[in-house]
């Protein structure tokens, strides 16, 4: 493609290569739709076969990779929260201050077990972290996997169930792992092959070859329901040619130059500093300062949430909490896993 553009007396032409109209290197978009094939309901097996068999990438996990329980949406609701309200069977009670499910009830689809304390409920994400890290999500952008850690455009992705159920699975796949219920196996493979599918991850060869056994077995007619493309990035290829012909150069350029004085002060006990930056725009001054607080209490925690570190302390209103392992009686919490709860006097 041949452009021609004039301006200011310079004649340019420029020639761009189809590659680089989208980006001159590598646009990212962060939730930018209809990037990826949108499916119909078909037979489970033909999904599955569109999915690339290879090694896992098993190195540089780490969970904090993927920001989660975010508020992507802007309403005041992580997502944790909005998956406790979604699943609950009943109205769930939720403070509207902020966005905190106080109760509601939940059965666990992996084990059909019948909660009510959301303190026993965990969000899932059916395709772990550190598995779709093995499996493609080493190399996707930070807003790739923001995307995916907090996915709720399609209700596969993340699931309220019982917590020490979880914690047995961990990241493990189907060749590792199935549900307790087995009445949920189908549901829980088809949900495990539209996850990988719909997100371009790749299986192994052990979890490819056990999905195949069962489908070909327990769930000989599993059909997958369609979903819409996955918000993701898009990796798009960078500038490929680009040249630039300059047939006529008579520019004029005058320059104005005023300052702006911008000056901001910290005060932290025992130091002070102060930052002045210089720019070209009207003249004008602006000071703010804050005092870092000194207590290490965390402010409005989720009582009953897991936490970290032990024995370390917040507050929700106006009531200290603790960080602990077990009850105020001394009862382990399930899993070994540290949460919120009111410090005993």
């Amino acid at each position: 493609m041949n452009w021609r553009i004039a301006a200011n007396g310079v004649a340019l032409i420029v020639v761009i290569s189809a590659a680089s109209i989208s980006s001159a290197a590598g646009f990212d978009s962060q939730f930018s739709q209809g990037s990826q094939r949108k499916f119909t309901a078909e037979d489970a097996r033909s999904v599955l076969s569109t999915i690339k068999v290879e090694n896992e990438y098993k190195t540089g996990y780490k969970r904090s990779l993927f920001i989660h329980w975010a508020d992507l949406n802007g309403d005041g609701c992580d997502t944790r929260e909005e998956i406790l309200k979604r699943d609950s069977i009943s109205k769930p009670q939720v403070d509207p201050y902020r966005c905190y499910v106080v109760a509601g009830d939940w059965v666990s689809p992996y084990d059909g077990a019948k909660l009510s304390d959301r303190g026993d409920v965990d969000i899932d994400h059916v395709v772990a972290l550190k598995e779709a890290w093995d499996s493609g999500a080493w190399a996707w952008s930070e807003s790739q996997r923001k995307a995916y850690a907090n996915d709720m455009s399609d209700r596969r992705t993340l699931v309220a169930v019982t917590d020490r159920v979880n914690v047995s699975k961990s990241d493990k796949d189907p060749s590792n792992w199935m549900p307790p219920l087995r009445s949920y196996w189908c549901t829980y493979l088809g949900d495990w092959i539209s996850v990988k599918a719909r997100w371009g991850l790749s299986m192994d060869q052990s979890e490819f070859g056990r999905i195949s056994n069962l489908l070909a077995s327990d769930c000989t007619s599993l059909t997958i329901a369609s979903w819409s493309a996955a918000p993701v990035a898009i990796a798009v290829p960078a500038v490929t040619a680009t040249t630039i012909t300059v047939t006529t150069s008579t520019v004029t350029t005058s320059t104005v130059t005023t300052s702006s004085t911008v000056s901001t002060s910290t005060t932290v006990p025992g130091s002070t500093s102060t930052t002045s930056a210089t720019s070209s725009s009207t003249s004008s001054t602006t000071s703010s300062s804050s005092t870092v607080p000194t207590s290490t209490q965390a402010k409005d925690i989720s009582p009953g949430s897991y936490c970290a570190p032990v024995d370390g302390l917040g507050s929700y209103k106006s009531l200290v909490y603790i960080c602990s392992k077990t009850s105020a009686d001394g009862t382990p919490y399930s899993g070994n896993r540290a949460r919120w709860r009111k410090l005993a006097n």
